[in-house]
């Protein structure tokens, strides 16, 4: 799927803002390798041509989703990342990327400066970002992903969601949460669309553990082994009939090339900050397109920013399966924009206006703000 060609100069950027940002958590989220109560991540800003671009990083503050942290990821982008952008004119998105090319991993952080020109540069061409990419559409299938908790209270929050309309169950497992909450879910729920989600937590010696899975009729098992082996992902889909969907293991293009070519991932979460931002994450709808291989968008607790960027892409059309652009509501009491994205009978409506089509509540995020650099070309 070829990407759009601007038609405008190459946009100059002029300048950028680092915000380090907190937003506690209306609940607590918790899931095999931890609880989370708040989010703290990087917001950044770039400026050019009297517009600005926002996107935000979905690292942790420390390497337990993959090895990327923010005190790092703010360290590369501020030191390394933003020298090599400020002052200097790009045609088009891919290219900025390019420029990021001899930096090895580091994708959370490289991400966060390529969504951001993604936004400003489609608001430079008065497009919508979904337009840009590729994707159509006034809104996009949601699913709800749901924390480890109480048997009793997840059937509880698995039936709220449900009457809410949201598309896809996703239940967080870990050993010894597994089999029995997947029995009483199931039982209560026999229509739903399930799912679970392991983090990593599992082993080749769970093999049959997992294989029990088969019987809930889930529509994938995502990441339930080591997040950096499709090896032994492969082996493991040989052993069971659920299909397996991969997330951390794919952070290149490559990486899903060879989960495909191995049948490692029958569905691939792509997020587009842990493959490096849009363009990446184009490339890999585009291969799973041709191995006819569906793909969703995962979340990573976004903020209003992160969030309108991944229901741009999810526009795209290999995103088949539910995403987890879930209400903002769910996670924050309010957000740092000034837009509120809500679910509508589990849709999420795409922003409308040029870019993300979301601006910031800079009231409230002066509030939320931890720390702030500015730099000019």
């Amino acid at each position: 799927m070829p990407i759009s060609t601007p038609t405008r100069a190459p946009l100059r950027i002029d300048g950028a803002t680092l915000r380090l940002v907190r937003l506690p958590l209306v609940t607590p989220f918790t899931i095999a390798t931890g609880t989370m109560t708040e989010k703290v991540f990087p917001l950044l800003t770039l400026r050019a041509d009297g517009l600005e671009g926002y996107a935000e990083g979905v690292m942790d503050p420390l390497p337990d989703y993959l090895e990327e942290t923010v005190a790092g990821a703010m360290d590369l982008i501020a030191r390394v990342l933003l020298p090599q952008v400020l002052g200097r004119s790009f045609a088009h998105p891919e290219s900025l990327a390019r420029a990021f090319a001899p930096w090895r991993a580091n994708f959370m952080a490289r991400a966060t400066v390529e969504m951001a020109f993604w936004d400003l540069w489609a608001k430079s061409l008065g497009l919508p970002l979904q337009t840009v990419l590729g994707g159509a559409g006034e809104a996009i299938d949601v699913g709800v992903s749901l924390g480890i908790g109480p048997v009793a209270g997840t059937l509880e929050r698995v039936a709220t969601h449900l009457e809410q309309g949201y598309k896809r169950i996703k239940l967080k497992v870990k050993p010894g949460h597994d089999i029995a909450l997947l029995e009483a879910v199931r039982h209560a729920f026999p229509d739903a669309h399930l799912t679970v989600d392991a983090n990593c937590c599992y082993t080749l010696a769970d093999s049959d553990l997992i294989r029990g899975m088969d019987d809930f009729a889930l529509d994938y098992i995502e990441q339930p082994l080591a997040w950096d082996d499709i090896h032994d992902h492969a082996t493991l889909q040989r052993r069971i009939r659920t299909p397996l969907c991969l997330d951390e293991c794919i952070r290149t293009v490559d990486h899903a090339r060879k989960a495909l070519q191995t049948d490692a991932a029958r569905v691939i979460n792509i997020k587009v900050g842990r493959v490096g931002g849009h363009a990446a994450a184009r490339q890999i709808h585009d291969l799973c397109q041709s191995f006819q291989v569906p793909v969703w968008c995962g979340g990573m607790l976004e903020s209003g920013i992160g969030r309108a960027h991944n229901i741009h892409l999810s526009t795209l059309p290999g995103f088949t399966k539910p995403g987890d652009t879930s209400s903002a509501s769910r996670y924050f009491t309010r957000d740092i924009i000034e837009q509120k994205l809500e679910t509508e009978g589990g849709r999420m409506p795409v922003p409308k206006g040029p870019g993300i089509g979301v601006t910031l509540d800079l009231d409230y995020l002066g509030t939320a703000t931890l720390s702030v650099q500015d730099f000019a070309a």
